[in-house]
């Protein structure tokens, strides 16, 4: 079965980065790096490869200039156990939003059509 059929499972629950895993390059561009590995559940996944990449921006309080602010950046990845997941970054999180170091999130976890992980 080819990747990607089926559909995203929604889980919207916090992930923790490896310490010291991060894309440093990304960094330094002032953009969340992604990890090369992470904790979710009490396991914890490698990063084999990144498959997509976008980011979700919303008006800036409502300025007439129309600019945008970039409050995500998300990132479809294939972990160690042959899922493909997608997770994302909050670049600021609104006072009292998230709890203090949820900053990394699994949005979604692909399934195939029997509800199986790809």
């Amino acid at each position: 079965m080819a990747k990607n059929s089926g559909h995203a499972e929604f889980i919207s629950e916090p992930i923790t980065p490896e310490a010291g895993t991060f894309d440093t390059a990304s960094m330094a561009r002032g953009e969340p790096g992604l990890p090369t590995a992470f904790v979710w559940r009490e396991r914890r996944y490698e990063v084999l490869r990144l498959l997509d990449c976008w980011k979700e921006s919303v008006a800036e309080n409502h300025a007439p200039t129309g600019e945008k602010y970039y409050r995500r950046r998300y990132f479809t990845v294939e972990v160690d156990t042959g899922q493909i997941m997608t997770i994302y970054a909050i670049r600021n999180k609104p006072s009292g939003s998230v709890k203090k170091g949820e900053r990394w999130w699994l949005y979604t976890i692909q399934r195939d059509e029997n509800g199986k992980a790809d």
